[in-house]
């Protein structure tokens, strides 16, 4: 093999680099080797309980990654203790106060949708009243900026809750359901909603009742102008989000749903949209009483279609905003959506193709306790074929998988004060958070995230976190000085767990690391991390 550019630049470890482009998604019997010099770690590493090997596995299959910490609590509760607790974590676990402070500094975390988007449209509309030219440039491009503001802090407190959060099953599944009823957030203002939309309408609801995360999502602002419902009027339909509700959100592609069903949803959530006017909208007297107005959503009824529908086969008289309700009761008892969710659910978890007979019996509990996110996990994690999953280390992580994960390894509890390097990281590897511009959300699958262009940028990845250089530890003001920051991965999890999942391969070329930097990169580019 040939010494490349970037290879030389990377140091001594260049050879994983070649390895991995060689043999892109060949992650299983990849050869670490070639690298030179004496071991530096000793083996005086205080002792610790074991972590049994399945333990371990499940621990890091159901959280964004496993640490000490957290295997010193499933050690001390027990695997079905601490199975509950993620399954029912109390309403806000909380996280440490380092993180949660940075959380309460950033602008807006506290209020409503309609608070923030009516402060910004007047940022915008002073903006654009600007008479002269430069000046008003320059205001358009601080309304720019502010809004950017509100999409990085947003993106901020993802990272901070699902690096330190201790409800670690909850964050995992926020992010399976934003990617799952995804908006892109520089549509139109996105931006300034998208931290509301993900803490407000989807992570308190992601382990509970599917009826009422869908139907919060649909209430949302965000949902609402990403997939064009605000602009759905009789008269003036606009089907895009009555087909990704049943595309998507619930039925799923080829589920026996006809265009004729998508018209009729349409005319169903005819007057469903946005309002950031103080005054009510002028109405006829008889339908004064239609009208719905919960912060920045709406119900017109004069942009209604009070005609009847046939939706599904079920006839559902027109009566106003009580239809939408009726068709969501209709969409999440319908045998389909329960197929369709636990599959993607499966998916997630478990296999690239799930085997069908778990989805099968996931299926059946989702039916069974309407809807019960929890149960159906619950069934998934209790059934032998996660076992199977879990002994043969088949899942690839995504990006996000990968990145959190070996941040929460690298530093455990060591509370990181920049998420910047972080979002720049998943940006680079197409995975950045709320970037998706389409209504499918990013791929769950690894044919997408294991080509030698990825590797490439995980490895240096590695490197940075390794390394202690990748600037998590420099607050993002002006001025900052990086703080010291020492991973230690060769550390009791280490001895008495992680290193029994490691190949002979992986473990000659750990023993021959020349630094912990070098040996910390390796690890956390090794073909077992990336599992």
């Amino acid at each position: 093999m040939i010494e490349s550019g970037l290879s030389k630049k990377l140091g001594r470890s260049w050879m994983v680099v070649a390895v991995l482009h060689a043999a892109p998604g060949m992650l299983n019997g990849i050869l670490i080797s070639g690298i030179l010099g004496a071991g530096v770690l000793g083996s005086n590493v205080a002792r610790a309980a074991e972590l049994a090997p399945h333990d371990m596995a499940l621990l890091d299959r159901l959280t964004w990654g496993i640490n000490g910490s957290s295997a010193a609590h499933l050690q001390a509760v027990g695997v079905e203790r601490w199975l509950f607790e993620q399954l029912h974590p109390a309403p806000n676990d909380a996280l440490p106060a380092s993180a949660q402070t940075q959380i309460e500094a950033m602008p807006d975390v506290h209020k409503f949708p309609f608070d923030i988007a009516v402060g910004f449209e007047q940022q915008g509309k002073s903006a654009n009243q600007v008479t002269d030219p430069d000046q008003k440039k320059a205001a358009q491009q601080v309304y720019q900026q502010a809004m950017n503001d509100r999409g990085k802090q947003a993106a901020a407190r993802s990272i901070l809750r699902a690096l330190y959060a201790p409800d670690q099953l909850r964050e995992r599944m926020t992010w399976f359901w934003f990617n799952h009823f995804n908006v892109h957030q520089y549509k139109a203002n996105i931006r300034i909603l998208v931290g509301d939309y993900e803490d407000r309408a989807i992570r308190p609801l992601a382990l509970g009742k599917f009826h009422d995360l869908l139907t919060a999502t649909l209430y949302h602002p965000a949902m609402l102008r990403y997939l064009d419902n605000a602009d759905n009027a009789a008269g003036h339909l606009n089907e895009n989000y009555a087909r990704e509700i049943m595309e998507l959100h619930t039925m799923g592609v080829g589920s026996g749903y006809t265009q004729a069903d998508v018209e009729a949803l349409a005319r169903i959530l005819t007057g469903v949209g946005i309002d950031l006017k103080p005054e009510d909208p002028k109405l006829k007297p008889e339908l004064q009483l239609q009208l719905v107005r919960e912060g920045a959503f709406e119900f017109n009824p004069a942009r209604h279609d009070y005609g009847d529908k046939v939706f599904l086969g079920h006839a559902i008289k027109g009566r106003g905003l009580a239809e939408v309700d009726e068709a969501v009761d209709i969409l999440v008892r319908h045998p389909a959506t329960a197929m369709h969710l636990c599959r993607q659910i499966a998916t997630y978890f478990v296999a690239e193709n799930p085997p069908e007979a778990l989805v099968q019996r996931m299926a059946q509990v989702f039916k069974s306790t309407d809807g019960d996110i929890a149960a159906v996990l619950a069934a998934m994690v209790h059934a032998p074929e996660f076992a199977d999953s879990l002994k043969s280390g088949a899942k690839f992580k995504d990006p996000v998988q990968y990145v959190f994960s070996a941040v929460r390894l690298a530093y455990d509890d060591k509370i990181i004060l920049n998420t910047l390097p972080i979002q720049g990281w998943l940006n680079r590897m197409g995975e950045g958070l709320f970037n998706h511009e389409t209504p499918d959300g990013y791929a769950i699958t690894p044919a997408s995230w294991n080509g030698p262009g990825q590797m490439m940028v995980r490895f240096e990845i590695a490197r940075q976190i390794g390394s202690g250089s990748s600037g998590l530890f420099k607050p993002d003001v002006p001025n900052a000085v990086d703080q010291p920051a020492f991973p230690l991965i060769a550390n009791s999890l280490y001895f008495n767990g992680l290193r029994q999942t490691l190949g002979p391969t992986t473990l000659a070329a750990l023993d021959q690391a020349i630094s912990p930097q070098d040996w910390n990169t390796l690890f956390l580019s090794s073909p077992e991390f990336m599992r």
